[in-house]
């Protein structure tokens, strides 16, 4: 199975390719999208085209899963992504996905983040069968947060990590959300 195109009100969600590469640049270059990422400090060309390949690779790992460029009336907004768990604390990866997402700043504030987000937990559940999607962000990051509870996902816990080059807020930990199969289910029953 290949990534889907999909849709929501707004946003078209395509398989991210090498066209995206330049809206990934001017994404990651920005020290406020980085702020809560990595080392937390814009990246350079030569980091963006290294992160983009591994981005790339990821379709490749689970029939289905991977990352997205959305697009607001044809322009790049920024990406989202669904991904098998990486590390052993995030659980097996059969059968759950990991949902990130990240915009442009001049997109923040609209609601594209959730839009987009439900739609990925949508296609996750009902298209790939998976029966969790869970999220992850520093404890500081309020806004990715608010992201994580708009889509449904409750806070599963709060857990420390080492960090080369720890961020500010760094010591408040990291927070997980997650939604699973049935809880969306039932969310969607509820009117």
């Amino acid at each position: 199975m290949t990534q889907a195109t999909l849709r929501t009100a707004r946003i078209r969600l395509v398989p991210l390719s090498d066209g995206h590469l330049e809206d990934e640049v001017e994404l990651d270059s920005d020290p406020e999208v980085m702020r809560y990422l990595g080392n937390g400090r814009p990246r350079t060309r030569e980091e963006v085209e290294v992160f983009h390949g591994r981005r790339l690779a990821a379709a490749e790992r689970v029939p289905g899963l991977g990352f997205w460029a959305g697009l607001v009336d044809g322009r790049f907004v920024g990406w989202w992504i669904l991904e098998p768990p990486e590390r052993p604390d995030q659980g097996p990866a059969e059968g759950q996905a990991e949902l990130g997402y990240r915009l442009l700043r001049r997109h923040w504030r609209q609601g594209l983040a959730s839009e987009g987000a439900r739609e990925l937990v949508r296609h996750g559940f009902e298209d790939l069968g998976l029966t969790r999607v869970f999220a992850e962000t520093m404890a500081v990051n309020t806004a990715s947060r608010a992201t994580m509870v708009a889509v449904g996902m409750q806070h599963i816990r709060t857990f420390h990590m080492e960090w080369d080059e720890p961020l500010p807020g760094t010591h408040l930990g990291e927070v997980e959300y997650a939604i699973t199969r049935e809880q969306w289910l039932t969310a969607r029953a509820t009117p």
